[in-house]
């Protein structure tokens, strides 16, 4: 009974993960299609290319409750097993990079799954765990997004952070130490998502947000260049 308890927990995880909030959004605002739109991915990053600022906040607060929700219903169902709480929000973090939702064919007609990076679920995974990681990851997020403006950086730089505070926590006796592995397994789902983001990163060619420092930097700096010819 307690494994099917277990089973029911992470399959509404995934459900909930795979609810494609950044698609309705930037619908309903632009009529655009998200996945047409750069990357082709549902998070907030692309929504904020897609419909503006507004929408690609909105997309992420969304994204960050799928994955605080999975969790919360977890503990409802069972609130002294530790593994169903970590189990649960990798569920809504799958879901998020590969929709139940959002299943299509390819050029050679196999099923193909869209979705997200999941950083946004992951994050509200970790939040759902221990309620005082959000800010603390949140913030560090804000400031490398709106700063270096690489979106997958700033998505692996979250995932990295939810492990070293599980670890020093759980270190102290505060917190239970398989949150650590929560941690480390969603941030394998991270980096395996964004392979093709670190490929450009390796080669130097990865996309810098406009609205960030370093864009902006970027673009004055392009701009001189033209001036100058």
């Amino acid at each position: 009974m307690q494994l099917l308890i277990g089973v029911v927990a992470v399959v509404l995880g995934y459900i909930l993960g795979s609810i494609p909030f950044g698609l309705l959004i930037v619908k309903l605002k632009t009529g655009k299609d998200l996945r047409t739109v750069e990357s082709g991915r549902t998070g907030g990053t692309n929504a904020a290319r897609a419909a503006g600022l507004g929408a690609g906040l909105l997309t992420a607060f969304t994204d960050i409750l799928k994955g605080a929700t999975a969790v919360w219903i977890a503990k409802a169902i069972d609130p002294t097993n530790n593994l169903l709480h970590i189990l649960a929000p990798i569920g809504a973090i799958l879901g998020h990079n590969y929709s139940l939702f959002l299943i299509e064919r390819d050029e050679n007609g196999k099923l193909k799954f869209r979705g997200g990076a999941g950083g946004a679920p992951a994050l509200g995974g970790a939040m759902g765990l221990w309620l005082p990681m959000f800010p603390i990851a949140f913030g560090l997020g804000a400031l490398i997004w709106f700063s270096i403006g690489i979106a997958s950086l700033t998505t692996m730089a979250i995932g990295l952070v939810v492990i070293i505070i599980f670890a020093f926590q759980a270190s102290q006796g505060h917190l239970p130490s398989i949150y650590i592995w929560y941690g480390v397994i969603a941030e394998t789902l991270l980096i395996w998502a964004l392979r093709p983001n670190i490929k450009k990163l390796m080669a130097g060619n990865e996309r810098v947000i406009g609205m960030s420092l370093n864009g902006w930097l970027r673009a004055r700096k392009e701009a001189k260049a033209k001036e100058i010819k």
